[in-house]
């Protein structure tokens, strides 16, 4: 799966070409490390991603470089008087090992070493030389094996990268100097073009034979691609091909079986092009299958079915009670671990093998770990040159026979339990100070989201079936993803049956009050839209006034929890503004019913129907109505990617003839705290909306914290995220979240303003004063005790807000999002004849005569009357 070049990359500034992202479709990059810390560090946050060799050659300790590949260094790089001293090291395999070549000395002292210490393995050599080819024949090394690396003095030209291809050798690029742009003006090199240089055309089509593989190695199917699929694949991110027949083919486009590039490569003779992908949809093939050869199986097919069942897992389905109960998963772990110790047949042993291999990977995709993960994780391990001892600790050493009982007759201690993962619970720390500028902005980047053309491919089939078979397509996805089976209208008309809206008393009580927060908020806000009148100019009297949108649709998520407080945030709005028409849509429960809670606030807002399906088919529902479901002119409320993408898609349909709020994205919160913050406190937010989901971001901005403050926040942060049921959620969102530790408050509003944040929680000194300094969020809470929960729930504001840096483009829900403005001028004949020439003249320029003559005729005849 090699590539014939070999990118290099500075962790520390911009490369000014390819991104880390994009590298990794080649499948290994090369830094360069200063110390070991460094270098641990790159790799720990990168070795998913990619193979890493590591430039070493700043390193003086030998110790530091056998840790280095025990941290799971592909290859390191180093000058002769290393190797020298690595060779005493007996636990080092030269196969890790390339070493930097300046002379022909070097040369012949590199090979005498190989001569001397290599019997089956070969290191690799790097050598700045043109003649690549005459150093492989000396020194014996076979030149598809990639041994042979070489570096450039000045700057590497797409020519010379090809010749040294040519003769065997493997070419070290700047990742500067590369482009996956397809204009041929950047000055740069086509990466395109290097991969498609070293591939071996089919003699009767001049087209590259591809196979295409998922992430794990499971052959999807067998493709052609060219220079240009090659090219376009590469600025695309997608699995994009050469069909015989139609030309470019860009998988997915018409199915929506859509693929994201993982890496491109070749087999061991390069005539065989290698796509490794993440195939999305119903699989790769054409009759829907996971691939040409049939379905997945084993592991494969069971992490397909978990990652589906996490989705659309039925509320108190086994399932769900598996994804968000992580204490009854760790209980049937260490059930199902005990089982397989006892089992003595084989076939036992596979079946209770098969058993906790279930929970294993349930436990994994509710954390979003894949199978790729811990496969990727296996293959780190396997590059460790250091070795613990690897037995069995105490108490399960004990339990199994393998440490000797106590002298007393004691009764044998109870073995703990297998401990959950104990790692530290904690965000990346950056100091802006130390940290250049654009390695700041690349830490203020949101989580990637799955490619936009992908999502649409999936949405879009959905979105024409609702269209075209009305309330049997929505019925059809209510089903599939809800699993709803029973319903048969998926809608329930007003008014609703009282048994539908039996609430507690203490529940009912918090959404009366909620409601009527809200109500009050929203209905201070009509100030704002009322009517506007004013004389431009003599005569000429401009107004403008609101109107209620008639019809409005509110998406209400479902998944694993019920939003009451969605329902309230765009109900109460819709109420006040005097919409005729309030459509709720949400996704129902597998029994078919809809959660107390949003059917009592349906009720309290007066809508006339609550649409039961959730996803994009909701959105098209009430997009393009049914013959149940009434057609909206807007459609409001958060969403996942999916509803995302099919509130966009039909905004921009003119047959559908409906707008959106806002699009969405995961749920996120930028704290900014100073010295005077409470810990706790500022933990708490920050973990208020990490639950929200793994793909959530939490931001601090720590104003001049030193280390005991910012280590009681970490504390605190990792404390309370123990101690919740959503833990592992909590630590996939906290994996990828960011504090930044900034001089002063001017630094800290310019990164907030920069991030726009849907949730800007002010934890700092005299708060109110710096509220001036905001200029780009959805909603900020004020002080210490403003905590982000008042808003999503009570306080009065709106908790539908702008996510994934939209706040720098749009509002929040408010009144407004459910009024439109009318504007309208009424003039005298003395207003008429003053704006006349005004309007003659421009008209004429425009060169609009009939727009002139709308004028000027009325003009004539005040003229004719005055006569």
């Amino acid at each position: 799966m090699a590539t014939p070049f070999l990118v290099s990359y500075d962790p520390a500034s911009a490369s000014g070409g390819l991104s880390l992202q994009q590298i990794a479709y080649f499948g290994r990059v090369l830094i360069k490390a200063t110390d070991l810390a460094q270098a641990e560090t790159f790799i720990r946050q990168n070795f998913r991603l990619l193979d890493i060799y590591v430039d070493a050659t700043g390193i003086s300790a030998t110790g530091d470089l056998v840790d280095i590949l025990n941290a799971g260094a592909a290859k390191i790089f180093i000058s002769l008087d290393q190797l020298n001293a690595l060779s005493e090291e007996q636990s080092v395999p030269s196969s890790r090992l390339v070493v930097y070549t300046s002379s022909n000395d070097q040369v012949e002292a590199f090979q005498k070493w190989v001569v001397k210490h290599i019997e089956r393995e070969e290191a690799g050599l790097c050598t700045d030389s043109a003649v690549v080819h005459s150093i492989s024949v000396k020194l014996g090394l076979n030149p598809e094996a990639q041994l042979l690396y070489r570096t450039y003095s000045g700057d590497v030209t797409e020519d010379a990268v090809k010749d040294t291809m040519k003769q065997g050798g493997v070419s070290i690029v700047p990742a500067a100097a590369l482009t996956i742009s397809r204009e041929e003006s950047s000055g740069k090199i086509q990466a395109g073009s290097l991969i498609a240089a070293r591939g071996v055309k089919d003699q009767g089509n001049g087209l590259y034979a591809t196979t295409v593989t998922d992430e794990r190695g499971t052959c999807l199917g067998f493709v052609w691609s060219s220079d240009e699929s090659i090219a376009e694949a590469l600025r695309t991110g997608t699995g994009v091909y050469q069909s015989r027949k139609r030309g470019l083919w860009y998988k997915g486009q018409s199915s929506g079986d859509v693929q994201e590039l993982i890496r491109i490569g070749f087999d061991c003779d390069s005539d065989c092009l290698v796509f490794i992908v993440k195939q999305i949809g119903r699989g790769f093939c054409h009759l829907g299958t996971a691939s040409c050869f049939g379905p997945y199986t084993g592991l494969s097919r069971l992490q397909k079915t978990l990652q589906a069942r996490k989705a659309d897992a039925p509320a108190g389905s086994y399932t769900a009670r598996l994804f968000n109960e992580p204490k009854l998963t760790q209980a049937k772990i260490m059930e199902e671990a005990d089982e397989l110790c006892r089992a003595e047949t084989k076939e036992d042993i596979a079946f209770e093998a098969a058993d906790l291999l279930y929970f294993a990977l349930t436990r994994c995709v509710a954390a979003g770990v894949s199978l790729e993960d811990v496969e990727r994780n296996l293959d780190l391990k396997s590059l460790k040159v250091k070795r613990r001892k690897g037995d069995a600790k105490g108490p399960w050493a004990e339990k199994a026979g393998l440490a000797e009982k106590p002298a007393e007759a004691k009764p044998a201690p109870k073995p703990e339990e297998p401990k959950e993962d104990t790692s530290r619970i904690e965000m990346t720390r950056v100091a802006t100070a130390s940290t250049p500028a654009e390695k700041v902005q690349e830490y203020l980047k949101r989580p990637s989201q799955k490619s936009n053309d992908a999502i649409v491919g999936l949405v879009k089939p959905i979105i024409q079936d609702v269209r075209e078979q009305g309330d049997a397509g929505v019925l059809k996805y209510t089903h599939k993803f809800e699993k709803a089976t029973s319903l048969t209208s998926p809608v329930l008309k007003a008014p609703f049956p009282a048994e539908l809206m039996k609430l507690s008393p203490e529940v009912q009580e918090a959404i009366d009050v909620s409601i009527s927060n809200i109500a009050r908020f929203h209905s201070a806000q009509k100030g704002s839209n009322d009517a506007l009148s004013m004389e431009t100019m003599p005569g000429v009297v401009c107004s403008r006034f609101s109107r209620p949108i008639e019809r409005v649709g509110c998406y209400i998520p479902g998944g694993t929890a019920v939003l009451p407080s969605t329902a309230m945030m765009l109900g109460v709005p819709a109420m006040v503004a005097g919409c005729k028409k309030i459509v709720f849509a949400s996704p129902p429960r597998a029994d078919g019913s809809i959660t107390p809670e949003i059917v009592y606030v349906a009720h309290k807002v007066g809508a006339e129907s609550i649409v039961l399906a959730g996803g994009a088919q909701a959105v098209a529902a009430m997009a393009y109505g049914t013959e149940s479901v009434s057609k909206v002119d807007k459609i409001l409320g958060p969403g996942n990617q999916f509803v995302t993408a099919a509130k966009m898609l039909v905004s921009n349909d003119t047959s559908a003839g409906v707008s959106i709020d806002m699009p969405a994205g995961p749920s996120e919160v930028l704290v900014i705290a100073d010295k005077a913050a409470n810990p706790a406190f500022v933990a708490s937010d920050l973990l208020s909306q990490a639950e929200h989901g793994v793909d959530s971001q939490v931001i601090l901005i720590a104003i001049d914290l030193n280390e005991q403050e910012l280590k009681a926040i970490e504390d605190e942060v990792d404390r309370h995220a123990r101690a919740l049921p959503r833990m592992d959620i909590v630590r996939g969102s906290l994996a990828h979240s960011v504090t930044f530790v900034v001089r002063d408050l001017d630094e800290a509003m310019a990164l907030s303003n920069d991030y726009a944040p849907e949730h800007l929680i002010l934890q700092i000194q005299n708060a109110e004063a710096a509220v001036e300094k905001v200029q780009n969020a959805g909603s900020v809470f004020i002080g210490q005790w403003t905590p982000e929960s008042v808003g999503d729930y009570s306080a009065g504001v709106n908790h539908s807000l702008p996510t994934y840096g939209y706040a720098k483009q749009y509002s929040g829900v408010n009144l407004g999002s459910f009024l439109k403005h009318i504007t309208s001028s009424n003039l005298t004949a003395d207003g008429l004849l003053r704006l006349s020439k005004t309007v003659e003249t421009l008209a004429a320029v425009e060169g609009l005569d009939a727009h002139k003559r709308a004028v000027s005729i009325r003009v004539a005849a005040m003229k004719q009357e005055q006569l």
